[in-house]
């Protein structure tokens, strides 16, 4: 298998980082990620984050960064991660009301052509990171996130198809990845345990009523769980992707960092 850079979502160790970002993301070069995709700055500005990034050695990638932030302040928010030197944005995640099948997405889907735009104009990459109610079926029976690749070109839009996702919401990975090939360029690489349940989105904060809980679905480092990550590795680089991207949205089995060690080294020995 060929060689393909690997970073790490700063949010799957986000415990750490909020009490010692230096060293957080020092211990993540020292096990050998290449990158780092951040999911907020932990307090501090852009300039003190690219401050130590350099003091470190390791770029940020990409960044995760709201919704409702970019379209808050969208030239100040790109700004500021174009400082921090990152090559990608993500819009990471949409709350219920923003969502397919309601009555505001269509201004979702038209803002994020609009935050694609200014992103361009500043040599910054939009991504669209999905999660499985995407794959919700439009009136015409495309699946929401292909209506929003297909209507949002590809100029001004790519994607960053987390793998977890795409499995629980009832697609296989690779076919996915390899769909979106040269439209790709970062990969989320998430493994998981169970199947698909009511209280998921728990797991990365998102309360659930108690009488929906159930324990089959948890996170777990990549390797470890029931994804066929030596394919969709494989896939990424078929496909051109730039970067593989660790996400474990929570750890409960160990310390989210052992937990980050253990997919490094799996995805190492591939």
């Amino acid at each position: 298998m060929n060689k393909i850079p690997v970073g790490i979502q700063v949010y799957s160790v986000r415990d750490l980082a909020q009490n010692d970002l230096k060293g957080t993301i020092q211990q993540l070069k020292d096990m050998g990620y290449d990158g780092v995709e951040l999911a907020g700055l932990y307090g501090y500005n852009a300039e003190e984050v690219r401050q130590i990034l350099d003091e470190v050695g390791i770029p940020a990638i990409s960044a995760h960064v709201p919704y409702v932030e970019l379209i808050g302040d969208m030239e100040e928010t790109i700004r500021k991660y174009k400082l921090i030197g990152c090559k990608y944005i993500a819009v990471p995640y949409l709350t219920e009301e923003y969502r397919p099948g309601t009555p505001l997405f269509p201004e979702v889907v038209e803002n994020i052509r609009k935050i694609g735009e200014m992103c361009k104009k500043n040599d910054i990459v939009l991504l669209y990171h999905n999660h499985d109610f995407e794959f919700a079926k439009m009136d015409d029976g495309k699946y929401a996130l292909d209506y929003l690749y297909d209507t949002v070109p590809a100029d001004l839009l790519q994607t960053e198809l987390d793998t977890c996702w795409v499995r629980v919401g009832g697609e296989d990975p690779v076919e996915y990845i390899h769909k979106y090939a040269g439209r790709c360029p970062v990969v989320h690489l998430k493994d998981y345990v169970g199947t698909r349940s009511a209280h998921m989105y728990e797991l990365i904060g998102i309360e659930s009523k108690p009488e929906e809980k159930t324990e089959e679905f948890g996170f777990r480092p990549v390797g470890y769980g029931v994804q066929d990550m030596p394919a969709i590795v494989n896939a990424a680089i078929e496909s051109g992707a730039a970067w593989v991207v660790v996400e474990q949205d929570q750890s409960k089995e160990r310390p989210s960092i052992e937990a980050a060690r253990m997919s490094i080294d799996y995805i190492r020995a591939l």
